[in-house]
């Protein structure tokens, strides 16, 4: 079996993974945190985090597939240069989290691992079951990806890796065949933020009550992509000119200056204006454009309204009169939810 788990990590190689472990297929070390984190209701409105389903597929991973054994877990890197700071604080460009400039990690990771899966199973002497997940499934796999020795959870409750940050995706396959665990780094052995507290001292929105806790209610993150209606006004100042995700607390971890470049080229931006499109060509977006604009892209999934009213959050944190002639063409848009924002940016500029 053993032989099996290695040419298991070449296939995933050969795929294109940047890392691959076997776990047992446990329960998350970590359940218990993850419950207090409901309790407190940090997951704002993301109630499917809640969820008595879901909670019990992560806490027995048999509710998920039936006399499931193992726990394929991989890692996808997708880092590819540093935005310029001039692009990057530029306030008349909105920033867009870089794991969202080029294609959908979610259309390159998926068939991948249904490819992995299909292999493994074609190696088994019985037949087996499994399921693959890219972030969309009911269990921890930022703690089942320290479990398979991927690296350890820092302050920001990312999974960072010593040797190459926190710049990677992850996907995982639960399947019903036994297969001895990858050895990995003994987890008393593994590096740790230390002292550092960057990531808590640079969050715009202060989304960290305490370390490695994340109060998803203030996240950027949450607030420019999870949260399906108007964005609290107390922090729309504090996002800056993001409007598709954020990237502060990572940009300030020391572990990233290891990360080294995809070779996913296309996770890659074409160009500045993709990493950081100009506000005043985003304003004008009609559902068409948008559309056509993002239809490669995981941003397609939040669709225009939230998009615009993300935009519309930054042009007014910007301030310039050049955008109070398309945020009041917005002021008629068909959404309530664009027209809010919109008010409020002209609102903003005075």
């Amino acid at each position: 079996m053993n032989n099996i788990v290695t040419q298991l990590q070449n296939k995933a190689k050969r795929l294109g993974f940047s890392m691959l472990g076997v776990i047992p297929a446990q329960p998350a070390r970590r359940l218990d945190a993850y419950m207090r984190w409901v309790d407190a209701e940090m997951y704002g409105k993301m109630g499917y985090l809640a969820r008595p389903d879901r909670i019990i597929r992560r806490q027995d991973l048999n509710v998920i597939v039936p006399k499931v054994q193992s726990l394929i877990c991989v890692g996808l890197d997708y880092h590819t240069i540093r935005l310029p700071d001039e692009i990057a604080n530029d306030p008349s460009r909105g920033r867009i989290s870089n794991y969202a400039w080029g294609v959908d990690y979610h259309d390159i990771m998926t068939p991948r691992l249904k490819e992995l899966a299909a292999w493994l199973a074609s190696t088994a002497d019985t037949e087996t079951a499994h399921k693959v997940y890219v972030d969309t499934g009911a269990i921890l796999e930022r703690d089942h990806g320290e479990t398979a020795g991927f690296g350890f959870t820092g302050k920001n409750t990312m999974l960072i890796s010593p040797r190459r940050g926190s710049w990677f995706f992850l996907g995982e396959i639960l399947t019903t065949l036994p297969l001895p665990p990858t050895p990995f780094l003994d987890p008393t052995q593994m590096p740790s933020c230390g002292r550092c507290t960057r990531c808590l001292q640079a969050c715009p929105t202060d989304a960290f009550p305490k370390p490695y806790v994340l109060d998803a209610r203030r996240c950027i993150s949450y607030l420019s992509i999870e949260l399906k209606g108007a964005i609290p006004e107390e922090f729309r100042p504090m996002m800056g000119n993001w409007i598709y995700g954020c990237d502060v607390c990572q940009d300030v971890c020391p572990f990233n200056r290891f990360a080294p470049e995809t070779v996913e080229k296309g996770f890659a931006a074409d160009h500045w204006e993709t990493a950081a499109p100009p506000l005043l060509d985003l304003l004008s977006l009609t559902e068409d454009g948008f559309k056509a604009r993002f239809a490669g892209s995981p941003i397609k999934r939040i669709k225009r309204e939230r998009f615009l009213r993300n935009v519309c959050v930054a042009a007014g944190n910007w301030g310039d009169e050049r955008v109070r002639q398309p945020l009041q063409v917005l002021l008629a848009d068909p959404s309530p939810l664009i027209q809010e924002h919109a008010a409020w940016a002209l609102q903003e500029i005075g």
